[in-house]
């Protein structure tokens, strides 16, 4: 069977050129961000037919030259070439009439390293510096968050004149950072921003698009109790948000640390569903009379997040409200709690690393 070709697309500094180095070393690479690299292929994309002969071509950064797809697309049809298309922005893609192949190439993600793939995983080193591979292991990773929130401001914003105001829009940032894991209240945001609603959805936007954050949509298919349907973001990495909030040092037990353990179950559940390639989508619910879970998969599970040591009764309200709707077929709680256990009620308690082995091991998706 021949290989497919694909998009693969990750935030900057997620490690793509890397893992294609160290997995792919025959491929032929066309890096994009080499200035000589693109003016070559700027003044003649069909130079790209010299590459006929490669088992496969990877072209590093392809959203700096939407252009060449169009040559990618003739190369795959007639040629019969296998192509990795990697980049860090999809905004040009899909907003400039790019030529997306028409279903000839798959869509893959590449997100921060995940605790599976660290050895002798820290929870609380993850905690405080994020999954990005130049960071998580440095001394100085406070230094390389400030140098990477800088580079993706500069490049990403001005460079590509993705928005004007790049104050407002750093402002923007940090409020959002701030607001982490919270409901998306437009006209709030745009107030605090001195900005208009309409510019905060294009804000959201860019930030999407840049692989940068992502929303988690509302739950709302509850009859008892109303739903609410506003959407949450989160960033793609702990560590930048903990650079863009100005944090500091995040202490187990306190306040910001449960905030940072439940963003980091939901980036780690979002990364393992995507690398196994399963249809599962990610929701949260919220009802209007209060009650909360954090996060629900299709109508399989519904799954509260708690930093807790212990986990009793006034941890499970929202699942146990969520429960009588009889919408959702299981509930558990991921906490700090060492004890496994079940409810009499059939409310699954997991401690957090249960709960990562059973995910992986594709029990939840």
């Amino acid at each position: 069977m021949k290989r497919k070709s694909i998009f693969l697309f990750g935030p900057r500094g997620s490690g793509k050129t890397t893992l294609i180095r160290h997995t792919l070393p025959d491929a032929v690479v066309i890096d994009l961000l080499e200035s000589q690299t693109f003016r070559y292929y700027l003044k003649n994309p069909s130079l790209l037919a010299e590459q006929t002969k490669a088992p496969l071509v990877v072209i590093d950064e392809v959203q700096k030259l939407p252009e060449l797809l169009d040559e990618v697309h003739r190369l795959i049809e007639l040629e019969g070439l296998t192509f990795l298309l990697t980049g860090s922005s999809a905004r040009k893609l899909k907003r400039g009439g790019a030529n997306l192949l028409a279903g000839r190439a798959w869509w893959a993600s590449l997100f921060p390293l995940t605790s599976t793939e660290i050895p002798q995983f820290d929870l609380l080193n993850y905690l405080n510096r994020g999954g990005l591979p130049a960071v998580y292991p440095s001394k100085d990773y406070g230094e390389e968050l400030r140098a990477y929130v800088g580079l993706y401001l500069r490049e990403e914003i001005q460079n590509e004149a993705l928005t004007r105001n790049v104050v407002a829009f750093n402002d923007f940032l940090e409020l959002m950072a701030l607001s982490n894991g919270e409901e998306i209240n437009f006209q709030s945001i745009a107030g605090d921003c001195g900005v208009s609603p309409n510019t905060i959805k294009n804000y959201i936007e860019i930030l999407e698009d840049t692989l940068i954050a992502f929303q988690l949509k509302g739950f709302t298919r509850t009859k008892r109790r109303k739903a609410i349907a506003r959407s949450k973001l989160y960033y793609f990495d702990i560590g930048v948000t903990n650079t863009l909030a100005r944090r500091g040092d995040i202490l187990e037990g306190s306040e910001l640390f449960g905030k940072a353990f439940e963003h980091f179950i939901v980036l780690e559940t979002r990364a393992c569903i995507s690398y196994a390639r399963k249809d599962v989508s990610m929701r949260y619910w919220r009802s209007t009379s209060k009650f909360e879970v954090d996060l629900i998969l299709n109508d399989q599970w519904a799954i509260e997040i708690k930093s807790a040591r212990q986990i009793s009764d006034k941890h499970l309200k929202g699942l146990r409200a969520l429960k009588e709707e009889g919408v959702i077929r299981n509930f558990a709680v991921v906490s700090c709690d060492p004890q496994e256990r079940k409810t009499r009620d059939g409310i699954f308690i997991f401690p957090w690393k249960v709960y990562l082995e059973k995910l992986w091991q594709g029990v939840f998706i």
